[in-house]
C-alpha cells in the first residue's frame, strides 16, 4: 500500500500542463481552419498571440508542477523562446519570408528540446511520450518549413494541421495520465481480499 499512496503524487498533476497545452492549440487551429484567409498575416498573428500566451501560462505550469530539475531547466528555456518568437511574429513585418523563417527556428529550437527530453524520461517520466510526440511532429514542421515552396496558403495551412495534431495528442496523453493515476487507487482495494486469502492459505495448512 505504501507504494501505491508514494507513486500517486507524482503523476497526479502531470497530466496538468498536456490537457493545458492541448486546449491552447487547439484555438489556433479552430481559427486557422474556420477562416479563409491564409495570409502571412493572418499566420504571424495566429502563431504571435498562442505563442505569447501558451509560452507563458506553459512555462508558469511546468515550474509549478514539475518536480524534475532538468525538465524544469529545458522547459523553462523553451517557454522563454516561444514567447519571444510570438513577440517577434506579432511585431514584425508581416511577410511569408518571416513567416517562414521564424516558425522553422522556433520550431527547430523547441522541437529538438522537447525531443531531448522524451528520450531522457523515456521509463521514468509519464509525460515522455507526450514529450517525445510533440517533439517529433515540431521537429517535423520545422523541416516542411524549410523545404516549403514560398506559397502563404500551403504555410498557414501547415501550421493549422500541426495544430490539430499536437492539440488532440496533447489531450488524449493528458487525460490518459489523468486516468492511469486514478487507477491504482481502485485497484487497490480488490486485490486485498486477495492476498489476504493467500496469507492466510498458509497457516491453515500448518494447523
Amino acid at each position: 500500500m505504501a507504494e501505491v499512496h508514494d507513486a500517486a503524487p507524482s503523476t497526479a498533476g502531470s497530466w496538468v500542463v498536456p490537457v493545458v497545452r492541448g486546449i491552447l492549440a487547439l484555438v489556433p487551429a479552430v481559427v486557422i481552419t474556420f477562416n479563409q484567409d491564409h495570409s502571412p498575416a493572418l499566420g504571424l498573428g495566429v502563431f504571435g498571440w498562442w505563442a505569447v500566451v501558451a509560452g507563458a501560462v506553459v512555462g508558469a505550469l511546468t515550474l509549478r508542477l514539475q518536480p524534475d530539475r532538468v525538465v524544469r531547466g529545458v522547459s523553462t528555456v523553451t517557454a522563454v523562446v516561444t514567447v519571444v518568437a510570438g513577440i517577434l511574429a506579432l511585431s514584425l513585418g508581416s511577410s511569408l519570408p518571416v513567416l517562414l523563417y521564424l516558425v522553422s527556428v522556433w520550431a527547430a529550437v523547441t522541437g529538438f528540446a522537447e525531443l531531448y527530453l522524451g528520450v531522457r524520461g523515456r521509463g521514468r517520466a509519464p509525460e515522455a511520450r507526450d514529450w517525445t510526440t510533440v517533439g517529433a511532429f515540431t521537429a517535423l514542421l520545422a523541416v516542411l518549413f524549410l523545404l516549403l515552396p514560398p506559397d502563404a496558403v500551403t504555410a498557414v495551412g501547415f501550421l493549422g494541421v500541426y495544430f490539430v495534431i499536437i492539440g488532440v495528442a496533447l489531450l488524449i496523453g493528458g487525460f490518459s495520465l489523468k486516468w492511469a493515476a486514478n487507477r491504482p487507487a481502485s485497484d487497490a482495494s480488490p486485490a486485498s481480499p486477495a492476498a489476504a486469502s493467500e496469507a492466510s492459505a498458509p497457516e491453515t495448512e500448518q494447523s
